[in-house]
């Protein structure tokens, strides 16, 4: 994980079977997301398939746990179930469980959202300063205000503060929020992410990914990131 982050990832969220998982690999997506345990959005898959499915993966595609567990040992307990290695965080977790999560596992690798509403960089920076010493990348994402949801929103958020956030941060940042196969491209050039990550910008009108839309996604996207030079 680390290493494909410094390569640029292409993370797709929602994976609803094995049949689509085999498709994004095939298509060149390197980190497939399972959200699970979620506060607004149901659940798109069984906890025990999504396992199965994430034990099943080989480098360089990886099966990443996207969740709203709070606790340290919840979260452990949790990745442990489903084989998961990388867990990405959307709740309000805090410092000290951060902390004791990576005393329980020092191995997993911890991926910490930045919800980006309204003018809130200020906030931002001292969630990015707090939360540094215990996270391996940050991903940001877009707040929708009319359901609360800090994720698969399918809105597209300010990219300045992203982009802010990617130059003073430490640690990889990982861009999400709305994105699609038309504006991945200019997205990527322009925040300039270690990966980008897509839940419903690549689904077709029944909720299953769209075989084209994600290999147009991933085309503009790796072009995106040749350019800037992290491919």
């Amino acid at each position: 994980m680390k290493n494909s982050l410094s390569a640029g990832i292409i993370q797709v969220a929602g994976i609803i079977d094995r049949a689509e998982a085999q498709m994004l690999i095939e298509a060149g997506v390197t980190h497939l997301g399972f959200p699970l345990r979620l506060a607004f959005h149901k659940e798109d898959i069984l906890r025990e398939d999504a396992g199965r499915i994430i034990r099943s993966l080989k480098p360089p595609h990886y099966g990443v746990l996207i969740t709203y567990l709070k606790r340290a040992k919840e979260i452990f307990a949790f990745c442990h179930q489903l084989g998961a290695r990388i867990v990405q965080l959307h709740g309000d977790v805090l410092s000290d469980e951060l902390a004791n999560l990576r005393k329980l596992d020092s191995g997993l690798f911890i991926i910490k959202s930045l919800i980006v509403k309204n003018n809130n960089l200020s906030e931002l920076e001292v969630q990015l300063s707090s939360f540094c010493p215990y996270i391996d990348a940050f991903i940001t994402d877009t707040y929708d205000p009319e359901t609360g949801a800090c994720g698969a929103t399918g809105k597209v958020h300010n990219w300045d503060i992203s982009r802010r956030v990617v130059s003073i941060s430490p640690k990889p940042v990982i861009l999400a929020g709305g994105l699609c196969p038309d504006n991945v491209r200019e997205a990527i050039q322009y925040v300039r992410p270690a990966g980008v990550d897509v839940h419903t910008g690549v689904e077709s009108s029944n909720g299953r990914k769209d075989p084209l839309l994600v290999r147009k996604f991933v085309e503009e996207a790796s072009s995106a990131f040749a350019k800037i030079n992290i491919l």
